[in-house]
């Protein structure tokens, strides 16, 4: 059975058009409280969202669907996709639902879910799920009804809860350190988080007003925190993306630092601390540099499909601990569950503070090969899968680029795209190669 509404990152799409109508996402809301109750009498979900308008309506529609399974319900207000994962785990919840559409703009929202353990759910459960949603509902009775109540204090739980990943001998004082919350759902906690640590702390894109979100600022904008850095001559730029599970950074000089190259830091501190580390797990878009590098000290390294989800299904496999994306999600499984922004943002301030080393000397072991990645906007019902030209074209690159670089075509499971990556030792090859293969995906 294949998944109707699910994607690679729960459900996701424009509001206001199927499937992120109010409508709609009662019904998901009774399906999935349908679900849980198959193995729990009384079931309680935690709902936290992020900034945008849109939240409120889907926020009381969630909660709806699933007071009207049995199901009772913790409002988290806005709050991190980390944030609600971990809320989950320490509430002993059954289930923990984000309403967001992390890097999209304003006008997109979306669903996701998190288990009672805060890691992201199965396909298996999607698609029961799935089937539960094409049942008629089996509304409850009055007196089995659920019921709702908020959680006052959840960002400062979850505060604390940052904060504890932080090595207890160390300090961020004496650091600038700019924080750009996306005008997202960190936009309360973030900037609390490095100044209890005891940083000073210039706030950017953390004035939300439910539309601006993502707008010109975050991980997805990074220019905005680089002006930033220069313009307060800060130490650091920390850029979190909406709901603030992935993370940009940048250094003193201005320099952007991907998910990539915070990977192999977060790797190569540990091994330089005296701790194992066997192996670690990147994604078919991990750049090729970095997989030479760990291999060089010794760290068997695994490619994931792209989502964190799946990086995460790998490191339990194989249990491993370390892993993540160029986009800036990044797993740390010793300090949380699931991808955070500020967990990972942290765990390289403290290899810094420890090393009393610069972000760029940290890496200096890593120069990244040149990758071009391009989105190609698809037309309504296009098959470019079956594409001939595509199919050619693609035999002739791969042999152009032989063993000195790759290719990965891939659809986006968020968006109606494909995204095209073409990765080459010449920054201009890898243009080139790219440019040829997306005019092929447009026909």
């Amino acid at each position: 059975m294949t998944r109707q509404y699910f994607g690679t990152d729960g459900i996701r799409g424009t509001v206001g058009q199927p499937p992120i109508t109010p409508d709609f996402v009662l019904r998901l809301a009774h399906a999935v409280g349908r679900v849980l109750k198959r193995t729990e009498s009384r079931p309680t979900v935690l709902i936290g969202k992020d900034t945008r308008i849109s939240g409120y309506m889907l926020e009381s529609a969630l909660e709806s669907g699933f007071n009207s399974a049995g199901v009772d319900v913790v409002l988290l207000g806005p709050l991190p996709t980390p944030g609600v994962a971990y809320l989950t785990r320490a509430q002993r919840a059954s289930l923990g639902v984000v309403i967001s559409a992390s890097h999209n703009p304003f006008a997109d929202n979306g669903i996701k879910f998190f288990s009672a353990k805060g890691s992201k759910l199965d396909d298996d459960w999607e698609l029961a799920v799935e089937a539960a949603l094409a049942e008629p509902p089996v509304w409850a009775d009055s007196a089995t009804l659920g019921k709702a109540r908020r959680l006052d204090d959840a960002a400062g739980r979850y505060i604390e809860f940052c904060k504890s990943t932080f090595a207890n001998d160390l300090t961020l004082r004496g650091l600038k350190i700019v924080v750009d919350g996306a005008h997202g759902a960190a936009y309360n906690i973030a900037p609390k988080v490095f100044h209890e640590l005891g940083a000073e702390v210039i706030a950017i894109g953390c004035s939300p007003d439910g539309m601006n979100i993502n707008d010109g600022v975050g991980a997805t904008h990074p220019e905005a925190l680089i002006a930033a850095v220069r313009q307060h001559k800060a130490d650091y730029g920390i850029a979190l993306d909406g709901d603030a599970d992935r993370l940009q950074l940048v250094d003193a000089s201005g320099r952007l630092f991907n998910g990539d190259e915070v990977l192999f830091l977060m790797v190569n501190e540990r091994l330089a601390r005296g701790e194992k580390v066997p192996g670690t797990v990147g994604t078919l878009m991990t750049n090729m540099a970095v997989e030479l590098a760990l291999k060089a000290k010794g760290v068997e390294f695994v490619r994931a499909k792209v989502g964190d989800r799946y990086v995460l299904e790998e490191l339990e496999k194989r249990g491993w601990l370390l892993g993540g994306e160029g986009s800036g999600h990044l797993l740390a499984l010793d300090k949380h569950t699931t991808g955070d922004g500020l967990v990972s943002a942290l765990q390289v301030l403290q290899a810094c503070v420890r090393s009393g080393k610069t972000l760029a000397s940290l890496l200096g072991d890593v120069t990244l090969f040149p990758q071009t990645l391009i989105n190609v906007r698809l037309k309504p019902g296009q098959d470019w899968r079956s594409s001939e030209r595509l199919k050619s074209e693609t035999l002739a690159v791969e042999a152009e680029l032989g063993n000195a670089g790759r290719l990965l075509i891939r659809p986006s499971g968020t968006e109606p795209l494909v995204r095209v990556m073409v990765e080459a030792r010449d920054a201009a090859q890898a243009l080139a190669c790219a440019e040829r293969l997306s005019a092929a995906v447009r026909g």
